[in-house]
């Protein structure tokens, strides 16, 4: 879903979720029918611009399930990421609000976490984040009050007991889908399921995870996760994207922490006549072969720079095996508008 709906008591910043979810979001509901999700990460822009925003998230209308607003990622300083769900809730988008612990206290984070869900946002991502000495203010002073698994926690006590950390109530609890992050692709390999099931444990719902480029490895991952009995209690969605070159992909995995491109596929990517047609080649074929493992749920599109490749990489891919992602209505611009034919549309089923 996208902006807040009426239909508790009249009380349109808390809409009940459907039987068996904890949000009213279109997310949650597209995993836990079953179906392939797709979601697509934002990249906020260096302005005040609201008009920047609607006009990236765009180019993902009608082919994804979420779209991430990312929160200074890089430890880069950006549009605030609630500042981008709340645009995106009133255009009717389905926002994915990610809190990096990095730059919040406690404090500040659980009023983000109410101030986001009074505004409409069904999905949350959370982070740790990266220290500062990799962004472009290495003189910023990091605050890390919580780690991605307090994080966790903390909103999961918000919403399931009505309680702040200090243990006072919450009037109105905030309806969201829990997410975190993980990493199959860095060592040590054998720790990344458990840290899994450590943020299981705390609260997470679903999974988005780093980039994959690395098939085998993942297959590896998703076998010990399968083992664990992981993916009955969590929906895994798998990183992906595309890649403009092979100078690209040696700055990626030299300088984005967590990243693991192997040797074949900058090779590949050198050898070829358009390596930017390459590297969504290559996209469409990870894609293909990571709908075929047991337990993962989707993919998470990652094309920075790239973002107009989403709708044709989804295409191509197939994943949507004839679902007709959601699409907002023309001239449904508004919150008022797109509310309403968002919430008939919702209460109608999925493929909408």
């Amino acid at each position: 879903m996208g902006a807040p709906m009426s239909g508790n008591g009249g009380k349109p910043w808390a809409p009940s979720p459907p039987p068996g979810h904890v949000s009213r979001g279109r997310l949650e509901r597209v995993l836990r029918s079953g179906q392939f999700a797709v979601t697509a990460e934002l990249n906020p822009p260096d302005s005040a611009d609201p008009g920047e925003v609607l006009r990236r998230a765009a180019v993902f209308e009608g082919w994804v399930d979420g779209v991430n607003a990312t929160d200074g990622s890089g430890a880069n300083c950006h549009m605030s990421s609630v500042a981008m769900c709340a645009l995106m809730t009133r255009a009717g988008y389905s926002p994915v609000l990610q809190v990096s612990c990095r730059d919040y206290n406690r404090i500040a984070i659980q009023g983000n976490v109410l101030g986001a869900a009074a505004l409409g946002v069904s999905n949350i991502l959370c982070l740790t984040g990266d220290g500062v000495q990799v962004g472009d203010q290495p003189e910023a002073k990091p605050v890390f009050d919580l780690d991605s698994i307090s994080l966790l926690a903390t909103v999961k006590q918000m919403r399931d007991e009505g309680r702040f950390l200090s243990g006072r109530k919450i009037t109105e609890p905030p309806r969201l889908f829990i997410g975190a992050s993980e990493n199959p692709f860095a060592p040590p390999y054998e720790f990344r399921p458990m840290r899994l099931a450590k943020k299981l444990a705390a609260g997470a719902e679903f999974i988005q995870t780093q980039y994959c480029f690395d098939v085998p490895l993942l297959e590896r991952f998703m076998a010990r996760v399968r083992d664990l009995g992981l993916d009955r209690r969590c929906f895994i969605l798998v990183g992906v994207g595309p890649l403009a070159s092979a100078r690209t992909a040696r700055w990626m995995r030299a300088n984005v922490p967590g990243v693991h491109i192997p040797d074949a596929v900058v090779a590949r990517l050198e050898k070829a006549g358009d390596p930017k047609a390459e590297g969504k080649r290559i996209c469409v074929e990870i894609i293909r072969q990571i709908r075929a493992i047991p337990g993962i749920s989707g993919v998470h599109l990652m094309a920075y720079r790239q973002e107009e490749a989403v709708c044709e990489i989804v295409e191509e891919s197939g994943v949507l095996a004839g679902r007709k992602p959601w699409r907002r209505p023309a001239g449904a611009a508004s919150d008022a508008a797109a509310v309403m034919t968002l919430d008939e549309a919702l209460e109608s089923g999925v493929d909408d």
